[in-house]
């Protein structure tokens, strides 16, 4: 493998993209922590930049000197084996370092990237650099995500900017795509990048099945909603009904009824509910609850996946019925990056495709995203399977 310009062209693309998302903020968003799960957008920017401190300048250049022996400490995100850290629900309480530190700090390792990559080539420096920029894009996405969480949680509803499309409509006819009974084969198969989790690719045996060519509505799932969804245990799981209870649920996340008309708190601020557009924020739960109403259920992430040609993905990370769990001969990475995604398979859920937060060049129709059932801070919705 040969560290090619485009590759390091790709490198610094995806590091201005980072700082592109941020540009909108005011300093004081740049701290702002509300939940454990959404991080304040200075961590992302130093955690992004410690990861190619951590695993390539500290690895491959020779005396290379970190820019703040603190910055391991603050930015190291759940790698047991590179150390202590600042734990999750504390990143808020960083007021220092301060913002233009961090952003100094993300200069001083692009420099020092770019001057290794000019001088040392190897297959090892390769696929740590491509990761690192996958990783960086991955978290693009949650700084995204993570911004509309802390503004869409401030009483008078900021918008983040004018220019940002999140409710793009599908206009095709709705139908069902049947997929026949048969053996199919599943996982990434070119020597493009994936992650680790994506592999090896195997073989699944698959039932006759039925799959939506396109996603739940706000106006189906209003339906839902007025039907007294959200009242009817017999549709919930008991986790899922749990949860409901204790967090008093009554609506996506975001939605709010205002003089008896529903609003939504988007990036462009707080508008009435275009009914038309894809639902989002949706968790598990709900989800499960929906399919259950229309007495239809989720996919499975194989029949997603072997399915997915024949209808449009990406306004939205689509729940599935799987369970994130390793394919056959799945082997962890050694050392650090083994952590990466395998600690991670347990008491989760795949969702598929993309969502209109995810970052150009990092969708494919193989990859595997995960999170908890209650989780719904992302961009993530539902398609129906029956």
């Amino acid at each position: 493998m040969v560290i090619t310009d485009s590759l390091v062209d790709f490198l610094i693309e995806t590091r201005k993209q980072t700082e592109a998302i941020c540009s909108p903020l005011e300093i004081e968003d740049y701290v702002v922590q509300p939940i454990e799960d959404v991080s304040p957008p200075k961590w992302h920017l130093g955690h992004t930049t410690w990861f190619f401190e951590e695993f390539i300048l500290k690895v491959f250049q020779d005396d290379y000197q970190v820019y703040d022996e603190d910055f391991s400490f603050i930015f190291n995100s759940y790698y047991e084996t590179v150390g202590e850290r600042v734990i999750r629900a504390d990143r808020g309480n960083l007021s220092r370092p301060s913002v233009s530190k961090i952003y100094s700090y993300r200069e001083h390792v692009d420099n020092h990237l770019k001057a290794l990559l000019e001088k040392v080539d190897s297959d090892d420096l390769f696929e740590i650099l491509e990761i690192g920029i996958h990783h960086e894009k991955q978290h693009q996405e949650l700084l995204l995500t993570d911004i509309k969480y802390i503004l869409g949680n401030n009483p008078i509803f900021p918008k983040y900017s004018d220019f940002y499309q999140e409710n793009e409509i599908e206009v095709t006819e709705k139908e069902w795509i049947s997929v026949e009974e048969n053996v199919y084969s599943i996982g990434h198969k070119t020597n493009e990048f994936c992650f680790d989790n994506e592999l090896s690719r195997h073989k699944v045996f698959l039932h006759d099945f039925q799959i939506s060519n396109r996603l739940v509505t706000n106006k189906d799932y209003t339906e839902f909603i007025e039907s007294g969804g959200y009242d009817n245990f017999k549709l919930w799981h008991a986790e899922g009904w749990d949860w409901v209870k204790q967090n008093q649920i009554k609506s996506p996340l975001y939605w709010h009824k205002i003089h008896g008309k529903w609003y939504q708190y988007t990036l462009k601020g707080l508008h009435p509910v275009d009914m038309d557009a894809p639902v989002s924020h949706i968790s598990y739960f709900e989800a499960f609850a929906y399919a259950q109403f229309k007495n239809c259920r989720l996919p499975t992430e194989f029949e997603w996946e072997v399915a997915q040609q024949h209808f449009s993905w990406g306004q939205r990370w689509e729940w599935t019925e799987s369970a994130y769990l390793p394919y056959p001969n799945y082997k962890k990475a050694e050392g650090a990056l083994g952590e990466y995604n395998g600690k991670f398979m347990v008491n989760q859920k795949v969702l598929r495709g993309s969502s209109i937060a995810t970052p150009i060049k990092h969708s494919r129709p193989t990859y595997r995203n995960f999170f908890h059932p209650h989780l719904r801070w992302q961009f993530t919705g539902i398609r129906l399977a029956k």
